[in-house]
């Protein structure tokens, strides 16, 4: 009888893989922040290291977006001293080197690494320092940090938000690639953030936005209006054929993560998200983690889940990671090599 399922796990993919939408907080590898958590005297939810992996594994399935948000606090109470942003950046970066990534685009919020004194200048420099130390050891993967500005009740981190884009442009070309909205959608209209983008997007520098995922359609639409060539999750776009129809022909990059839309409650099941109705209607839709580690994922499953569950083949996904380097943040002179490489494998 045929097994679909085995076979689609025992597949390899060895294809050059990217990773656009990759949050540093959210992707701390368990032994590490066990480690770093012991050494700085924090409380942890768990006695040991074991429990504290299935500590992790029993809790990525969450009630809302909400409640998924909620689980940065543990990874963003050790991520407060440039040390562990240094080690953690360092780590991951080394981690998913192994797992065959040659390009990733890692974001954090430098305004939420401010608790013991840190400024947000300090923040970057750390994971900056820890990017530039993982990938001079290791050659075969290139990385570009994204600036998160952050959405919070009644837009109170306003200042915050405008130094973070300072510093986006302030880094540019240091090893900060773009600039990020992140947080939960629905706080704050997303029509009052268009002050933060303005200049930003005028003065040419690269964009992207959370938009359309535990918010509707309209987020997307506003979020366009912004000028970002892509938009973080995205999927809530096909709610209304406009807006998705944009997308379309503005060659908006959506950043999708399968697994975390599942585990945040906005989409109801693999088999119901409408990530491949979008990619045969023409969307650039692409794959990624989100937050690997709490999430318990790896771009591999995310694989698995597509063609298993999804109705994806082996060659849209190379497709998919095509369209990841056309939109990444990295330098047009640098994309046709990869394009090249991931073409090779089409089969």
């Amino acid at each position: 009888m045929y097994n679909k399922r085995k076979e689609v796990h025992n597949m390899k993919f060895d294809f050059p893989k990217v990773d656009l939408h990759f949050h540093l907080d959210g992707s701390m590898l368990p032994e590490l922040a066990w480690e770093l958590a012991q050494e700085r005297n924090l409380p942890m939810p768990a006695d040991n290291l074991a429990d504290f992996r299935e500590f992790i594994v029993l809790t990525s399935d969450c009630k809302s977006v909400y409640d998924y948000l909620e689980r940065f606090e543990m990874p963003l109470m050790i991520l407060q001293d440039a040390e562990a942003l240094r080690r953690t950046t360092y780590e991951i970066i080394k981690h998913v080197a192994k797992q065959g990534l040659v390009y990733a685009e890692i974001r954090f919020a430098p305004q939420l690494h401010k608790q013991k004194g840190l400024s947000q200048s300090d923040a970057v420099d750390a994971v900056l320092k820890g990017m530039k130390q993982a990938t001079s050891e290791v050659s075969s993967i290139k990385i570009g940090i994204i600036l998160c500005c952050m959405i919070a009740p009644d837009n109170t981190n306003r200042s915050e938000n405008m130094e973070t884009v300072a510093l986006a442009k302030k880094y540019h070309g240091k090893g900060v690639v773009g600039l990020d909205l992140a947080g939960p959608e629905g706080f704050v209209p997303m029509s009052e953030y268009a002050e933060l983008f303005k200049d930003y997007h005028q003065e040419g520098f690269p964009l992207t936005i959370h938009a359309g995922d535990c918010d509707g359609p309209a987020s997307v639409n506003t979020a366009l209006d912004f000028g970002p060539t892509r938009i973080g999750h995205g999927h809530h776009c096909y709610d209304d054929p406009k807006v998705t129809q944009r997308v379309i022909d503005n060659n908006i990059t959506l950043e999708v993560c399968i697994t975390s839309n599942i585990q945040c409650k906005t989409q109801p099941s693999f088999k119901e998200h409408p990530i491949k109705k979008l990619y045969d209607m023409g969307v650039r839709v692409t794959l990624n983690t989100d937050n690997m580690i709490l999430s318990n994922t790896t771009l591999d499953k995310e694989y698995e889940i597509a063609m298993r569950e999804l109705g994806f083949t082996y060659n849209d996904l190379i497709k998919m990671n095509i369209y990841s380097i056309e939109a990444s943040f990295m330098p047009e002179s640098e994309k046709g090599a990869y394009i090249e490489k991931l073409k090779s494998y089409l089969q």
